[in-house]
């Protein structure tokens, strides 16, 4: 917020999923503007996820702006995934090592305020 006015700033949160046999990945997670259908149907298939094998697909493509929330036919056809026993936290910092703004002088920040930058 000191650095790039609010709208520039992506809010949401990150949550481990699965995909089946244990193909994990990092989803992102609506945390604001949830009266929105777009990030209201995204928050519900992510709730619904964490329960039952389902499907959550953007239906931008067809220009309707929402998810459809599929769930499997035989929830018991997938095996349970076995989870990493790394913390949220951890897997965040590897997948983003080198890669997250952590310092007013982070090239990444400069260049998106247009500040000029120390070549060193």
């Amino acid at each position: 917020m000191q650095y790039l006015p609010s709208a520039r700033i992506h809010r949401f949160r990150l949550a481990l999923a699965a995909k089946p046999y244990d193909r994990f990945f990092l989803c992102h997670v609506p945390s604001q503007n949830l009266d929105n259908k777009f990030n209201e149907t995204a928050l519900k298939g992510c709730t619904q996820a964490r329960q039952f094998w389902a499907e959550v697909t953007s239906r931008k493509g067809e220009g309707v702006d929402d998810y459809v929330i599929t769930f499997a036919r035989d929830q018991d056809s997938l095996p349970e995934p076995k989870w990493p026993t790394q913390s949220l936290d951890e897997l965040i910092n590897i997948t983003f090592a080198g890669r997250m703004i952590e310092r007013a002088d982070h090239p990444a920040l400069l260049r998106l305020i247009g500040a000029r930058q120390v070549l060193g």
